[in-house]
Parts: structure tokens; sequence; C-alpha cells
């Protein structure tokens, strides 16, 4: 299943706050106009999302980043398709962002 996959790729998962941590992220994605497939497919791509990330000082600003240079639809369809974008250093994020643009 896709929660046993997820747990074996991200143990730490287990001793995340379900309130704190997992909900806020879940809905996060939610917020995002991701659907329930779409978020289950990014936090099995890329579990350590769920723990490794502040929402505040981490994933909202890079979502501003983002913002700044793709569409709504281009978010979450990058996101779902390599939600580890959402680890990249804020430099390299500007620059990955930046690249298509200028190509």
């Amino acid at each position: 299943s896709q929660v046993a996959t997820t747990i074996v790729k991200f143990p730490q998962l287990m001793g995340c706050s379900l309130e704190d941590n997992l909900k806020p992220k879940v809905q996060f994605l939610r917020d995002l106009g991701m659907d329930d497939s779409q978020v289950a497919k990014t936090i099995v791509k890329f579990p350590n999302l769920m723990g490794c990330y502040s929402l505040e000082k981490n994933l909202t600003p890079k979502l501003g980043t983002l913002r700044t240079h793709m569409s709504h639809k281009q978010i979450v369809e990058a996101l779902v398709s390599c939600p580890q974008i959402l680890a990249y250093r804020p430099q390299r994020l500007q620059d990955r962002v930046r690249a298509p643009a200028a190509s």
C-alpha cells in the first residue's frame, strides 16, 4: 500500500504529530488546489515534506517564489510531478523556475 511504502521511505513520519504537523501540511497541499489523489502522490513521492519542512519558514516562502514565476496550474503540476523542488535552497529554486523562461 502507499502508506507502507511511504513509511519505509521515511520512518520518521511515524513520530510526526498528526495535529501539529501532518494535518497542516496536507491542508497546505489542498489549499493549493490539489485533490486527494494529487496530495497522496505528492506525499508518496516525497514523504520528507511531511516531517522535515516548516510551513512558515520553508514551504510558504518557497511557494511565494514559485508564484512569482509560474501560474497556479503550473505550480500544482510541478509539485505533483516533482515535490522535491520544495527541498531546494532558495537560490536554486529561483534558478530552476527561471530556467524554462530563459530557453
